[in-house]
């Protein structure tokens, strides 16, 4: 499975040629996705604010996934990884850092868009 991050559903909500490619290169894998809270809000709080379609569409696509939990061991996660980040020098925005730990603590990859997910340590990150 894969976890989809707020970048990836943007774009794909966008039409943004590279993520629709992926969008269909998954669909012909059939490998299942999901997506966790923060990116889930992220996405919404977008698509609340242009209404109408797009809002119809990102309800429509966010609804359809899976939602990974962000649960006792994943606000623990987020409290190490960011703890760790931070002494590194190289800190997340809170957003990020908990789509990182959910990840990391689901065991799932993260498809996006935002390069900078791959400084995290144990994270699995596949960009498009």
């Amino acid at each position: 499975m894969v976890n989809l991050d707020s970048s990836f559903l943007i774009d794909l909500l966008a039409g943004e040629p590279r993520a629709v490619a992926k969008a269909a290169e998954l669909d012909r894998s059939e490998e299942s996705r999901c997506v966790c809270a923060p990116a889930a809000a992220e996405v919404m709080i977008g698509a609340y604010r242009l209404g109408g379609a797009y809002l119809s569409r990102a309800k429509k696509l966010i609804d359809s996934l899976p939602l990974l939990p962000f649960d006792r061991a994943a606000y623990h996660q987020s409290g190490r990884l960011g703890s760790e980040l931070q002494r590194r020098g190289i800190p997340l925005g809170q957003g990020d850092l908990f789509i990182a730990a959910i990840s990391i603590q689901a065991g799932e990859r993260l498809l996006t868009h935002d390069r900078g997910f791959s400084r995290v340590p144990g994270l699995a990150v596949e960009t498009y």
